[in-house]
């Protein structure tokens, strides 16, 4: 890589400057060493980058197109240098973040936090909702997703992970209305169903790598997953809930899965962000920080530690 950027900055300044002596007194260096840097250039890329006479010279085609690529890389350092000229690289000042309210709790919100204390001067502005923000018009510097995102070129996407769903029940329940062993037995049961803006949001079960709904009848409806699985352990129903939130009452036997060998639903988590030329360093730093530890989590640690 250090070889393939020799000869860049003469080859843009060369450019700039319309013509190779005014290029070599920019560089401070002889027009002659100018020359010898375009033409090792122009070797090692097997192309005439300049069309030359004795009174003028000009880009060729390909010497047109390349200049437009090195551009863009030459602003781009430009632009890092100014950064930490100014200082504005440093992990600090107020990071506004918007999550889903019982998964940022358990699972995002304490590896935020963790890299606060890392990061003195870095404030946190943290907001619990399973409302999907305007991120630009409300403010916020990245939001989490769960689930399919719509299509937006004003905002860019990095996925984090996924989450598995599970249909639980307790003990207690299954022992007065029997454990069901296939997806139509399953759908006999009484459902703690999740709704959202008034919508109720079925149960997905896979069916031949296909998704299928299932529309159970409804014993208790909550837009509040942790009141849907406190329902599944009291023995109301059966609740389908994110592994991430279930895992302890299944380790413990305080609730069992069903159906715990057929494929599950999983559904994708992504970071979101309004699009921006040059990405803020604390944005960065955080995506990267839950893209190292969100997955280990869901999958290993215990969200409740």
């Amino acid at each position: 890589m250090r070889n393939n950027l020799k000869g860049i900055d003469v080859f843009v300044a060369a450019v700039e400057a319309k013509n190779f002596a005014q290029a070599a007194e920019k560089l401070h260096i002889t027009r002659s060493a100018v020359g010898k840097s375009i033409a090792r250039l122009e070797e090692r890329l097997g192309v005439v980058l300049f069309q030359r006479t004795t009174r003028s010279q000009s880009l060729t085609d390909e010497g047109t197109l390349f200049y437009e690529y090195c551009l863009r890389a030459v602003e781009e350092i430009r632009a890092g240098e100014t950064l930490l000229e100014s200082g504005k690289w440093q992990m600090k000042g107020r990071l506004r973040v918007s999550m889903p309210a019982l998964f940022g709790h358990l699972c995002l919100a304490p590896i935020l936090m963790e890299l606060a204390l890392e990061n003195p001067e870095l404030n946190l502005d943290l907001s619990f909702s399973d409302r999907a923000v305007d991120l630009v018009e409300e403010g916020f510097d990245l939001a989490i997703r769960v689930g399919t995102l719509p299509n937006s070129s004003a905002l860019v996407a990095r996925p984090l992970g996924e989450h598995t769903m599970a249909f639980c029940a307790s003990p207690t329940y299954l022992q007065r209305f029997g454990e069901p062993r296939t997806v139509e037995e399953l759908s006999q049961h009484k459902a703690l169903a999740y709704a959202r803006f008034g919508q109720v949001y079925p149960w997905r079960v896979l069916v031949d790598g296909q998704s299928v709904e299932l529309q159970p009848e409804v014993r208790l409806l909550s837009d509040d997953m942790q009141a849907l699985m406190d329902a599944a352990l009291r023995g109301l129903g059966v609740a389908w809930l994110p592994h991430w939130l279930a895992r302890d009452a299944l380790r413990d036997g305080t609730l069992r899965e069903l159906l715990p060998d057929a494929p599950g639903v999983t559904y994708a988590i992504h970071a979101v962000w309004p699009y921006t030329l040059h990405l803020p360093v604390k944005v960065r730093v955080a995506v990267d920080a839950l893209l190292q530890q969100l997955p280990a989590r869901l999958a290993e640690v215990d969200a409740r530690a």
